[in-house]
């Protein structure tokens, strides 16, 4: 036999005889399809990540600067409505930062005014109360004992009244919660002063924003841009305007209820309403009633329950007949829209939401209206409300002819006159139907 190398082929291939096969060398499994990460996917959780990370923190900020953001849009409605009379000062000559101060200080001190004259009022009414606060207990105590035969004594009631429990706990809860009420007053005068200053800046800002905004946008961007903004300024001035009428009337059927029961101080008292109940959401209402009635309690009594039944009375001829019809007048909306409009309002943004969404809801509704194509109606009847003839017709004429059918019985004529009626109405309609020229002469 030759002799074979056992790097060849043949050496490899063969074994000796008796001897169990041997195991070749390990070979390397084939490479997988698609085992390997794609390229893409890194990015993309990458991406994916960076996206939650900027929507938590956008969510965060908006969270943090609600109160900002808000006190923004309360500055730019009230720019709005002190745009015209700033624009009426300038086209006279005056710079528009001074006429937006003059304007300014002229609310500033119409107001301060007012709340300085209500302010000594209130103190005034307040001692006058504290004085006869005896009078009115001692008047009150003969009362319940006529009537209920008790023998209370106002000396046993005040010490009853300064020892008790629910008098010392009141006291202390007062005293703890004083820095909380001066925080309060604290905030809200900066509120107060941010939404000043913003809403000075947008009115005496006005053309130079409105440049800005524009400078970003295409033409006819533009003069979409500007007429929103004028419809926005027409709208929020009949909204005020509207107000200020409804505050005018409240103020004139309160004056003429508090001279009626002598009450005094009635002219600031029926301007208080009248501002008070139009101008603050929500509470303004309650705020307004309380101090009539608190007045008007120092006279008698039983004067503050008839100013409650006027309040109650009058508020609710305003909420459903005066102030839909005037708003709807000035801002040239549906009455309904307009109820609509404050009740969404006051759930998203409460009392800001209610003064605010009307004027808002007219002015989106003003500039989205010419957008809308608007095509003839037809001349159907029941575009007016009036339903065909197949309906109340067909069934009125129906219950007439029964109605003919039974007149005769109820006249007194009998069954046989009812019978021989009906057999008349019959031959006649079946003359008037028949062929021939009987037919025709019985339609003539």
């Amino acid at each position: 036999m030759a002799a074979t190398d056992e790097t060849g082929p043949a050496g490899r291939n063969t074994t000796v005889p008796g001897t169990p096969p041997t195991a070749g060398p390990p070979t390397d499994p084939a490479p997988r399809t698609g085992a390997r990460m794609p390229r893409w996917l890194p990015r993309a959780m990458v991406l994916a990540l960076a996206l939650i990370a900027v929507f938590q923190f956008g969510s965060w900020a908006f969270h943090q600067l609600t109160g900002l953001l808000i006190n923004v849009l309360i500055a730019f409605f009230l720019a709005l409505a002190v745009e015209p009379a700033v624009s009426w000062m300038a086209a006279r000559g005056v710079r528009r930062g001074f006429g937006t101060f003059l304007v300014f200080v002229g609310v500033l001190v119409v107001g301060a005014g007012f709340v300085t004259l209500l302010g000594s009022m209130l103190a005034e009414q307040i001692i006058k109360i504290v004085e006869d606060f005896p009078q009115y207990l001692d008047s009150v105590i003969n009362w319940i004992n006529t009537h209920f035969h008790t023998e209370l004594r106002r000396v046993d009631i005040q010490e009853n009244l300064l020892r008790s429990d629910w008098l010392r706990n009141y006291v202390q809860n007062s005293a703890t919660g004083v820095l909380d009420v001066s925080a309060q007053v604290l905030g809200g005068l900066f509120r107060l002063l941010t939404i000043a200053l913003f809403s000075f800046y947008f009115a005496a800002d006005g053309p130079r924003l409105r440049r800005t905004i524009c400078s970003v946008l295409p033409p006819a961007r533009q003069a979409e841009v500007l007429r929103a903004w004028e419809i926005a300024v027409n709208k929020t001035g009949g909204y005020l305007y509207s107000r200020g009428l409804m505050a005018l009337i409240s103020g004139l059927a309160h004056y003429v209820l508090l001279e009626f029961l002598d009450v005094p101080y009635a002219p600031v008292l029926a301007v208080w309403v009248g501002v008070v109940s139009q101008f603050i959401p929500t509470i303004g209402t309650y705020l307004a009633g309380a101090l009539p009635m608190l007045i008007a309690f120092t006279v008698a009594p039983w004067y503050a329950v008839w100013v409650l039944v006027f309040v109650v009375v009058y508020q609710q001829f305003e909420n459903y007949v005066l102030q839909p019809k005037l708003t709807a007048r000035t801002v040239d909306i549906h009455p309904a829209v307009a109820f609509g409009s404050v009740v969404a309002g006051t759930a998203l943004l409460g009392a800001v939401g209610a003064l605010i969404a009307i004027p808002a809801v007219a002015t989106l509704q003003a500039f989205l209206g010419a957008y809308v194509k608007r095509y003839d109606v037809t001349d159907d009847p029941r575009v007016l409300g009036h339903r065909g003839s197949g309906g109340t017709g067909a069934f009125g004429r129906r219950v007439r002819g029964l109605w003919a059918q039974r007149r005769p019985e109820d006249d007194g004529a009998g069954p046989a006159a009812g019978v021989a009626g009906a057999g008349a109405a019959g031959s006649g309609a079946a003359g008037a139907a028949g062929p021939g020229e009987g037919g025709t002469a019985g339609a003539s």
